[in-house]
């Protein structure tokens, strides 16, 4: 079998949650001193992965998420659906994060005809 891992252009599972977490950083950081913010609830995230063997550096077996359009081309097997919640919390308060936003609201719009 030919290794195809460079026509492969899939994320890591650990970036996509990578990236989920850094986003809460921001959002974090944009509502400090902000009179109102929003405390962070429980994140469900659900991901069609391919699971990958890689040989760099000893054998090892990696998540990659793919394209939802792409999975319909693979075999069943060879993907699978990975559901995780993730529980945000302050690492020096064991808090849930508040979020915000730069820009205040506004409602001078809401209810208009357009």
């Amino acid at each position: 079998m030919a290794d195809d891992t460079h026509a492969f252009d899939g994320i890591e599972l650990a970036d996509a949650v990578e990236s989920v977490r850094n986003q809460l950083l921001a959002a974090s950081a944009r509502a400090a001193g902000k009179d109102i913010t929003f405390t962070v609830g429980d994140i469900q995230m659900e991901f069609t992965v391919e699971l990958r063997k890689e040989v760099k550096g000893g054998l090892k077996v990696k998540a990659w998420v793919v394209e939802a359009g792409a999975d319909a081309a693979r075999s069943t097997g060879r993907t699978h659906k990975v559901s995780l919640t993730l529980k945000p919390k302050v690492r020096a308060t064991g808090a849930a994060p508040d979020v915000g936003n730069l820009r205040p609201g506004d409602v001078s719009g809401f209810g208009e005809a357009e």
